[in-house]
């Protein structure tokens, strides 16, 4: 975070920054985009070790939909507060 105090004229100008090592110039050859299906292999082996249906998530959102304490009030509260904060497109001129 910059300060609001801190005082413009004592930045550096910029010819005299010194760099900490030589400059490698950029490729001027656009290169090939290149894709590896690795990861993607991985993560569908895993998924597939995932089972389908989990009995401990379904037995704590049956334990959640039985509350009626769930969600707390101050969450339905504060996402009541974010919705009306958000403008009403239905009104807009675009």
């Amino acid at each position: 975070m910059i300060s609001s105090a801190s005082s413009p004229d004592r930045t550096p100008p910029a010819d005299a920054l010194s760099l900490s090592g030589p400059v490698s110039p950029r490729p001027l050859a656009p290169r090939r985009d290149r894709l590896s299906t690795e990861s993607a292999t991985f993560l569908r082996a895993e998924l597939a070790r995932q089972p389908e249906i989990r009995p401990a998530v379904i037995a704590r959102a049956r334990a959640l939909a039985a509350d009626p304490a769930y969600p707390p009030l101050s969450v339905v509260k504060v996402i009541a507060q974010q919705i009306l904060a958000q403008p009403d497109l239905s009104e807009s001129d675009s």
